[in-house]
């Protein structure tokens, strides 16, 4: 499958970003694969949560910035407002490298992310001159409050693992070379609990926060779209491509 590969550990299945030349950058069709593969993993009765990860060196890198300078089919391809369909089981983000704008969105729709120290967070939307889509209004403030939300989404600056654990967008930062394994470890742990219990409660903090989220995300939605139709350029973009790959590089 292009741009991503999936493997079992027991009853843990790990779902990896495998476009390491372009940072794992998000094209149209790795979002496809992505929502098709967490749907299908989801469905597969062994699997009692996922893991998902970046090849090194990094997590993901956002939109591939070659695609939305050219064509922008990959700020069109989503028209759910979230990177993968609602699930039964838990995703635990296991946080390689940089996750970057897209790639920071898929870490927050994790139940929860640990990192290695190689981990870097930015959210850089408004450098590139696009808005989130997939709810990073809310779930960003919810993960690290609101003072701190608008710091990242405003300078776009780079947050390293150390102060994402400080600031509570991960669980825990852990050497690299043992990301992965103990990504596993704590998804085969929750798989060893009574799959049903876990779902619901799962599905209880789900709709909890929805019932607090939902206006939020529906305004995101609409602004996105909005922002993208009539707003957003691939030259623009173009133009930026190159200044702000250096910009991130000189903040790793």
């Amino acid at each position: 499958m292009t741009g991503l590969s999936v493997s079992a550990d027991g009853d843990a299945a790990v779902v990896m970003l495998d476009r390491p030349r372009r940072r794992n950058a998000l094209t149209a069709e790795l979002m496809t694969a992505l929502a098709a593969t967490m749907a299908r993993l989801d469905a597969d009765d062994s699997v009692g949560a996922i893991v998902l990860t970046g090849h090194d060196p990094a997590f993901c890198a956002g939109l591939d910035l070659a695609e939305l300078s050219s064509t922008a089919a990959n700020l069109r391809i989503d028209e759910t407002g979230r990177p993968w369909p609602p699930l039964r089981n838990s995703v635990i983000g296991a946080v390689n490298g940089p996750a970057v704008t897209g790639g920071l969105e898929l870490v927050l729709h994790c139940d929860f992310a640990i990192a290695s120290e190689r981990a870097t967070f930015a959210d850089t939307h408004t450098r590139i001159g696009v808005m989130p889509g997939w709810g990073l209004s809310v779930l960003l403030p919810q993960a690290v409050g609101l003072r701190r939300a608008r710091q990242m989404s405003f300078t776009g600056n780079y947050v390293t693992a150390a102060r994402a654990l400080e600031w509570g967008l991960v669980n825990e930062v852990v050497p690299h070379d043992r990301l992965l394994a103990e990504a596993v470890a704590l998804a085969r742990d929750i798989a060893s609990n009574d799959r049903r219990a876990v779902r619901t409660l799962r599905a209880l903090y789900d709709d909890n926060a929805a019932d607090v989220a939902a206006a939020g995300l529906a305004r995101e939605y609409r602004l996105a779209r909005e922002w993208r139709d009539e707003a957003f350029s691939p030259e623009v973009a173009r133009d930026r491509r190159a200044g702000i790959i250096e910009r991130g590089r000189s903040q790793q």
